[in-house]
Protein backbone atom coordinates (compact mmCIF):
# COMPACT_ATOMS: atom_id res chain seq x y z
CA UNK A 1 0.00 0.00 0.00
CA UNK A 2 1.17 3.50 -0.75
CA UNK A 3 0.90 4.90 2.74
CA UNK A 4 1.71 7.72 5.11
CA UNK A 5 2.19 7.98 8.86
CA UNK A 6 -0.15 10.46 10.54
CA UNK A 7 0.39 11.44 14.18
CA UNK A 8 -3.05 12.55 15.34
CA UNK A 9 -1.79 13.79 18.68
CA UNK A 10 0.60 12.77 21.46
CA UNK A 11 0.86 8.98 21.51
CA UNK A 12 -1.67 8.50 18.73
CA UNK A 13 -0.80 7.55 15.16
CA UNK A 14 -2.20 5.69 12.19
CA UNK A 15 -0.98 4.46 8.83
CA UNK A 16 -3.23 5.85 6.15
CA UNK A 17 -3.51 5.58 2.38
CA UNK A 18 -1.51 8.26 0.63
CA UNK A 19 -2.54 10.24 -2.42
CA UNK A 20 0.23 12.40 -3.92
CA UNK A 21 -0.57 16.12 -4.04
CA UNK A 22 0.08 17.52 -7.48
CA UNK A 23 2.63 20.33 -7.38
CA UNK A 24 1.33 23.86 -7.76
CA UNK A 25 3.22 26.85 -9.10
CA UNK A 26 6.78 26.85 -7.75
CA UNK A 27 6.45 23.38 -6.22
CA UNK A 28 7.91 19.92 -6.83
CA UNK A 29 6.59 16.43 -6.13
CA UNK A 30 9.27 14.11 -4.73
CA UNK A 31 9.12 10.32 -4.49
CA UNK A 32 10.58 9.64 -1.02
CA UNK A 33 13.39 7.10 -0.90
CA UNK A 34 14.18 7.11 2.82
CA UNK A 35 13.39 9.21 5.88
CA UNK A 36 15.42 9.41 9.07
CA UNK A 37 14.10 9.54 12.63
CA UNK A 38 15.69 11.68 15.32
CA UNK A 39 14.90 12.74 18.85
CA UNK A 40 12.66 15.58 17.69
CA UNK A 41 10.39 13.08 15.87
CA UNK A 42 10.12 11.17 19.13
CA UNK A 43 9.16 14.45 20.83
CA UNK A 44 6.39 14.92 18.25
CA UNK A 45 5.04 11.44 18.95
CA UNK A 46 5.31 11.75 22.73
CA UNK A 47 3.85 15.25 22.82
CA UNK A 48 6.75 17.03 24.54
CA UNK A 49 7.90 19.19 21.65
CA UNK A 50 7.72 22.88 22.68
CA UNK A 51 4.46 24.70 21.98
CA UNK A 52 4.49 26.41 18.61
CA UNK A 53 6.96 23.93 17.14
CA UNK A 54 4.44 21.24 16.16
CA UNK A 55 0.96 21.22 14.64
CA UNK A 56 -1.28 18.14 14.86
CA UNK A 57 -2.44 16.10 13.00
CA UNK A 58 0.87 15.72 11.26
CA UNK A 59 2.86 13.52 8.90
CA UNK A 60 6.38 13.69 10.42
CA UNK A 61 9.68 13.42 8.59
CA UNK A 62 12.21 16.22 8.14
CA UNK A 63 15.29 14.12 7.28
CA UNK A 64 14.76 12.63 3.85
CA UNK A 65 15.98 11.95 0.33
CA UNK A 66 14.15 11.21 -2.89
CA UNK A 67 13.70 11.73 -6.62
CA UNK A 68 11.68 14.49 -8.27
CA UNK A 69 8.66 13.06 -10.13
CA UNK A 70 6.88 16.22 -11.25
CA UNK A 71 7.15 20.00 -11.04
CA UNK A 72 4.66 22.84 -11.16
CA UNK A 73 4.57 26.00 -13.20
CA UNK A 74 7.70 28.13 -12.99
CA UNK A 75 9.99 25.25 -11.99
CA UNK A 76 12.66 24.11 -14.48
CA UNK A 77 11.49 20.81 -16.08
CA UNK A 78 15.10 19.58 -15.96
CA UNK A 79 14.59 19.00 -12.22
CA UNK A 80 12.34 15.99 -12.97
CA UNK A 81 14.28 12.78 -12.42
CA UNK A 82 16.96 14.41 -10.26
CA UNK A 83 17.95 12.95 -6.90
CA UNK A 84 17.34 15.58 -4.20
CA UNK A 85 17.30 16.50 -0.55
CA UNK A 86 15.48 19.51 0.84
CA UNK A 87 15.61 22.26 3.42
CA UNK A 88 13.03 22.04 6.16
CA UNK A 89 12.39 25.64 7.15
CA UNK A 90 9.53 27.23 5.17
CA UNK A 91 10.82 30.78 5.26
CA UNK A 92 8.89 33.81 3.95
CA UNK A 93 11.75 35.08 1.70
CA UNK A 94 10.84 38.74 2.25
CA UNK A 95 11.79 39.65 5.83
CA UNK A 96 15.15 41.16 6.71
CA UNK A 97 16.50 37.91 8.17
CA UNK A 98 15.56 35.94 5.04
CA UNK A 99 17.18 38.59 2.83
CA UNK A 100 20.33 38.21 4.94
CA UNK A 101 20.30 34.46 4.25
CA UNK A 102 19.35 33.63 7.85
CA UNK A 103 16.23 31.69 6.89
CA UNK A 104 16.11 29.77 10.18
CA UNK A 105 15.46 33.14 11.87
CA UNK A 106 12.57 34.09 9.57
CA UNK A 107 10.54 36.89 11.18
CA UNK A 108 7.27 35.45 9.87
CA UNK A 109 7.43 32.70 12.47
CA UNK A 110 8.33 29.03 12.62
CA UNK A 111 7.19 26.69 9.84
CA UNK A 112 9.09 23.46 9.10
CA UNK A 113 8.56 20.31 7.07
CA UNK A 114 7.63 17.42 9.34
CA UNK A 115 6.66 19.60 12.29
CA UNK A 116 4.10 22.19 11.19
CA UNK A 117 3.95 21.16 7.50
CA UNK A 118 3.49 17.66 6.03
CA UNK A 119 6.71 15.64 6.21
CA UNK A 120 8.33 12.77 4.39
CA UNK A 121 6.95 9.74 6.25
CA UNK A 122 4.86 9.10 3.17
CA UNK A 123 5.33 7.79 -0.34
CA UNK A 124 5.67 11.31 -1.73
CA UNK A 125 6.30 14.84 -0.50
CA UNK A 126 5.20 18.03 -2.26
CA UNK A 127 7.07 21.17 -1.27
CA UNK A 128 8.45 24.46 -2.66
CA UNK A 129 11.05 23.62 -5.31
CA UNK A 130 13.27 26.46 -4.04
CA UNK A 131 14.02 24.32 -0.98
CA UNK A 132 15.50 21.45 -2.99
CA UNK A 133 19.19 20.72 -3.43
CA UNK A 134 20.07 18.46 -6.36
CA UNK A 135 22.53 15.63 -5.76
CA UNK A 136 25.00 13.99 -8.14
CA UNK A 137 23.39 11.42 -10.43
CA UNK A 138 25.30 8.59 -8.76
CA UNK A 139 24.46 9.68 -5.20
CA UNK A 140 23.48 7.00 -2.66
CA UNK A 141 19.97 8.08 -1.64
CA UNK A 142 20.07 6.01 1.55
CA UNK A 143 23.16 7.89 2.68
CA UNK A 144 21.65 11.18 1.51
CA UNK A 145 18.69 10.75 3.87
CA UNK A 146 21.09 11.85 6.63
CA UNK A 147 22.09 15.11 5.01
CA UNK A 148 19.61 17.17 7.08
CA UNK A 149 21.43 16.58 10.38
CA UNK A 150 24.69 16.92 8.46
CA UNK A 151 23.55 20.35 7.23
CA UNK A 152 22.90 21.46 10.81
CA UNK A 153 26.48 20.53 11.65
CA UNK A 154 27.71 22.24 8.49
CA UNK A 155 26.11 25.42 9.87
CA UNK A 156 28.10 24.88 13.07
CA UNK A 157 31.32 24.25 11.15
CA UNK A 158 30.85 27.46 9.17
CA UNK A 159 30.36 29.45 12.38
CA UNK A 160 33.31 27.72 14.06
CA UNK A 161 35.58 28.80 11.18
CA UNK A 162 38.25 26.26 12.12
CA UNK A 163 41.49 26.95 10.29
CA UNK A 164 44.01 24.36 9.08
CA UNK A 165 46.43 23.45 11.83
CA UNK A 166 44.17 24.41 14.74
CA UNK A 167 43.36 22.08 17.61
CA UNK A 168 39.68 21.18 17.49
CA UNK A 169 37.26 19.06 19.51
CA UNK A 170 33.76 17.60 19.38
CA UNK A 171 31.64 16.96 22.47
CA UNK A 172 29.01 14.30 21.83
CA UNK A 173 29.19 11.02 19.92
CA UNK A 174 25.76 10.64 18.36
CA UNK A 175 24.89 11.25 14.71
CA UNK A 176 25.58 14.98 15.00
CA UNK A 177 28.87 14.38 16.76
CA UNK A 178 30.10 11.99 14.09
CA UNK A 179 29.20 14.47 11.38
CA UNK A 180 31.05 17.19 13.29
CA UNK A 181 34.16 15.00 13.31
CA UNK A 182 33.95 14.58 9.54
CA UNK A 183 33.46 18.29 8.83
CA UNK A 184 36.31 19.30 11.13
CA UNK A 185 38.60 16.62 9.72
CA UNK A 186 38.05 18.05 6.22
CA UNK A 187 39.60 21.31 7.47
CA UNK A 188 43.00 19.68 8.22
CA UNK A 189 43.26 20.21 12.01
CA UNK A 190 46.47 19.55 13.91
CA UNK A 191 44.51 17.52 16.47
CA UNK A 192 40.87 16.38 16.62
CA UNK A 193 39.61 15.28 20.04
CA UNK A 194 36.25 13.62 20.60
CA UNK A 195 34.73 13.71 24.09
CA UNK A 196 31.73 11.58 24.99
CA UNK A 197 30.14 9.28 27.52
CA UNK A 198 30.30 6.09 25.42
CA UNK A 199 33.71 4.40 25.09
CA UNK A 200 32.25 2.16 22.36
CA UNK A 201 32.24 5.19 20.01
CA UNK A 202 36.02 5.56 20.11
CA UNK A 203 36.68 3.32 17.11
CA UNK A 204 34.05 5.00 14.92
CA UNK A 205 35.34 8.43 15.95
CA UNK A 206 38.83 7.50 14.82
CA UNK A 207 37.46 6.03 11.60
CA UNK A 208 36.01 9.44 10.80
CA UNK A 209 39.26 11.25 11.58
CA UNK A 210 39.59 11.79 15.34
CA UNK A 211 43.15 11.71 16.67
CA UNK A 212 42.08 11.22 20.29
CA UNK A 213 39.00 10.00 22.17
CA UNK A 214 38.24 10.53 25.86
CA UNK A 215 35.27 10.15 28.14
CA UNK A 216 34.26 13.11 30.28
CA UNK A 217 35.62 11.48 33.45
CA UNK A 218 39.14 11.39 32.01
CA UNK A 219 41.63 14.24 32.12
CA UNK A 220 40.75 16.77 29.43
CA UNK A 221 42.76 19.60 27.85
CA UNK A 222 41.98 23.28 28.36
CA UNK A 223 43.76 24.78 25.36
CA UNK A 224 41.65 23.76 22.34
CA UNK A 225 41.02 26.40 19.65
CA UNK A 226 37.56 25.30 18.48
CA UNK A 227 34.86 23.08 20.03
CA UNK A 228 31.55 21.96 18.53
CA UNK A 229 29.07 20.65 21.10
CA UNK A 230 26.40 18.19 19.88
CA UNK A 231 25.21 16.29 22.97
CA UNK A 232 22.32 18.56 23.92
CA UNK A 233 22.84 18.76 27.67
CA UNK A 234 23.88 21.63 29.91
CA UNK A 235 26.73 19.55 31.31
CA UNK A 236 28.00 18.89 27.78
CA UNK A 237 27.96 22.62 27.06
CA UNK A 238 30.00 23.30 30.20
CA UNK A 239 32.45 20.54 29.31
CA UNK A 240 32.81 22.02 25.82
CA UNK A 241 33.56 25.48 27.22
CA UNK A 242 36.12 24.07 29.65
CA UNK A 243 38.13 22.60 26.77
CA UNK A 244 38.80 25.99 25.20
CA UNK A 245 41.86 28.16 25.40
CA UNK A 246 41.39 31.86 26.20
CA UNK A 247 39.74 33.43 23.17
CA UNK A 248 38.63 30.04 21.83
CA UNK A 249 35.51 29.47 19.73
CA UNK A 250 32.52 27.40 20.83
CA UNK A 251 29.46 26.37 18.80
CA UNK A 252 26.48 24.84 20.64
CA UNK A 253 24.08 22.70 18.58
CA UNK A 254 22.28 20.69 21.25
CA UNK A 255 19.12 21.89 23.00
CA UNK A 256 19.08 21.12 26.76
CA UNK A 257 15.87 20.78 28.73
CA UNK A 258 14.17 24.08 29.67
CA UNK A 259 15.56 25.68 32.80
CA UNK A 260 18.95 24.01 32.54
CA UNK A 261 21.83 25.78 34.26
CA UNK A 262 24.05 27.18 31.53
CA UNK A 263 27.50 28.58 31.03
CA UNK A 264 29.09 30.95 33.52
CA UNK A 265 28.92 34.47 31.98
CA UNK A 266 31.88 35.62 34.08
CA UNK A 267 33.99 32.81 32.67
CA UNK A 268 32.89 33.67 29.12
CA UNK A 269 33.85 37.32 29.55
CA UNK A 270 37.11 36.84 31.45
CA UNK A 271 38.38 34.20 29.00
CA UNK A 272 36.90 36.15 26.06
CA UNK A 273 35.27 33.05 24.58
CA UNK A 274 33.44 33.38 21.28
CA UNK A 275 30.12 31.49 21.53
CA UNK A 276 27.76 30.66 18.67
CA UNK A 277 24.59 28.58 18.48
CA UNK A 278 22.83 26.66 15.71
CA UNK A 279 19.16 25.72 15.29
CA UNK A 280 18.51 24.24 11.88
CA UNK A 281 20.43 24.89 8.68
CA UNK A 282 20.26 27.93 6.37
CA UNK A 283 20.79 27.60 2.59
CA UNK A 284 24.55 28.14 2.66
CA UNK A 285 24.99 25.27 5.10
CA UNK A 286 22.85 23.02 2.91
CA UNK A 287 24.84 23.93 -0.19
CA UNK A 288 28.09 23.26 1.68
CA UNK A 289 26.81 19.86 2.87
CA UNK A 290 25.75 18.73 -0.60
CA UNK A 291 29.09 19.86 -2.01
CA UNK A 292 31.10 18.02 0.67
CA UNK A 293 28.91 14.91 0.25
CA UNK A 294 29.35 14.98 -3.51
CA UNK A 295 33.11 15.24 -3.07
CA UNK A 296 33.16 12.06 -1.00
CA UNK A 297 34.26 13.82 2.20
CA UNK A 298 31.12 12.89 4.13
CA UNK A 299 30.17 9.26 4.80
CA UNK A 300 26.81 8.84 6.54
CA UNK A 301 26.42 5.10 5.80
CA UNK A 302 28.26 3.75 8.92
CA UNK A 303 25.81 5.69 11.10
CA UNK A 304 22.75 3.76 9.83
CA UNK A 305 21.95 0.65 11.89
CA UNK A 306 18.28 0.04 11.09
CA UNK A 307 16.09 0.33 7.98
CA UNK A 308 12.41 -0.42 8.48
CA UNK A 309 9.24 -0.19 6.38
CA UNK A 310 6.86 2.67 7.07
CA UNK A 311 4.47 0.28 8.79
CA UNK A 312 7.00 -0.19 11.58
CA UNK A 313 6.95 3.46 12.67
CA UNK A 314 6.17 2.52 16.33
CA UNK A 315 9.17 0.16 16.43
CA UNK A 316 11.38 2.84 14.91
CA UNK A 317 10.31 5.37 17.55
CA UNK A 318 10.97 2.80 20.26
CA UNK A 319 14.45 2.07 18.89
CA UNK A 320 15.37 5.76 18.82
CA UNK A 321 14.52 6.14 22.49
CA UNK A 322 15.84 2.78 23.67
CA UNK A 323 19.28 3.94 24.76
CA UNK A 324 20.71 0.78 23.22
CA UNK A 325 24.31 1.52 22.15
CA UNK A 326 23.77 -0.74 19.14
CA UNK A 327 21.11 1.61 17.78
CA UNK A 328 22.45 4.35 15.54
CA UNK A 329 20.47 6.10 12.84
CA UNK A 330 17.06 4.56 12.11
CA UNK A 331 15.58 4.98 8.64
CA UNK A 332 12.07 4.31 7.36
CA UNK A 333 11.62 3.24 3.74
CA UNK A 334 8.27 4.36 2.31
Amino acid sequence: MSGAVVVEGPGEHRLTAHTPREPGAGEALVRVHAVGICGSDREVYQGNRPEGYVRYPLTPGHEWSGTVEAVGAGVPPALVGRKVVGEGFRNCQVCDRCHAGETTLCSAGYEETGFTQPGAMAATLTLPARLLHALPDDADLTAAALLEPAACIAAAAIKANARPGERVAVVGTGTLGMFAVQFLKAGSPAELLVVGTRPDRAELSRTFGATDFRTRDQQLPDDVDVVIETAGSASAARTAASLLRRGGRLVLTGIPAPGAEGLDPTDLVVRQLEVHTVFGAPPDAWAHTVRVFGAGLLDPVPLVTHELPLEEFPKAIELVGSGDPKVGKVLLRP
